[in-house]
């Protein structure tokens, strides 16, 4: 995948990408941050696909200023962590270093740096919610990794292995371990049937209350980048 931008004010943002199973050019814009998506067959050419997109260029502002505002991590921006806003701040040191609501990244790279953090951070929660709701189930699993998927919080495929969205580690804790008993429920009931449900609720009682906070703000936690946007 490439980007490419479309000249505006601000210049509008496109991903390009190409796809064996696409047989026509697609646009689409995120609902939960306003990112723009040019999907295109393998053999198309870049240059009439902009093209294709600067022809639709209202309609994909439109769409975008439905979406909310994105927040970039930059000095003196709050983000969550764990559910609490934590403000960055920029220092000399290599490493991220969160301490008395301050999370103090290298001023070079304020943004990967707290990406690399928050990843850390999920792996370090994930890993240790998924082990004990996995004893208590009596199953095992093969492996966690770690994505940062917009369609879903985690996943668990039929040879034991766990996905998560990285970005729970800026969901409060009860949100992170809600999905992790979902997930290691998995491994007992793939499906979403009634008796999937009555695993994850012997795991988690208040299931119910913490998907609904993330129907509700689990959007937010897509607002945050960790690129520098454009002109910053």
């Amino acid at each position: 995948m490439t980007d490419a931008y479309l000249d505006g004010d601000p210049p509008i943002e496109i991903t390009l990408r190409r796809s064996s199973r696409a047989r026509r050019l697609s646009l689409r814009v995120s609902s939960l941050d306003g990112r723009v998506t040019l999907t295109m067959p393998t053999r198309a050419c870049a240059d009439e696909a902009l093209d294709f997109a600067r022809d639709r260029a209202d309609w994909i502002s439109a769409a975008q200023a439905r979406a909310p505002d994105s927040m970039t991590v930059k000095e003196g921006a709050v983000l969550p962590v764990e559910g609490r806003d934590v403000t960055v701040a920029l220092w000399g040191r290599r490493g991220p270093k969160l301490n008395d609501g301050m999370l103090w990244v290298p001023a070079a790279r304020p943004g990967p740096a707290a990406m690399a953090f928050l990843k850390t951070l999920a792996r370090e929660r994930l890993s240790a919610a998924s082990d004990a709701y996995a004893e208590r189930l009596g199953v095992g699993y093969r492996a966690i990794s770690l994505r940062d998927t917009r369609s879903r919080w985690g996943s668990c495929t039929s040879e034991g292995r766990l996905m998560y969205s990285w970005r729970l580690a800026m969901a409060p804790p009860r949100i992170l371990d809600y999905v992790a008993a979902h997930e290691v429920a998995h491994l007992v009931q793939m499906d979403h049937s009634p008796a999937f449900w009555r695993v994850v609720e012997g795991l988690c009682p208040d299931w119910q209350r913490h998907r609904d906070w993330l129907r509700n703000e689990g959007p937010g936690l897509h607002r945050v980048r960790f690129d520098p946007a454009k002109g910053d």
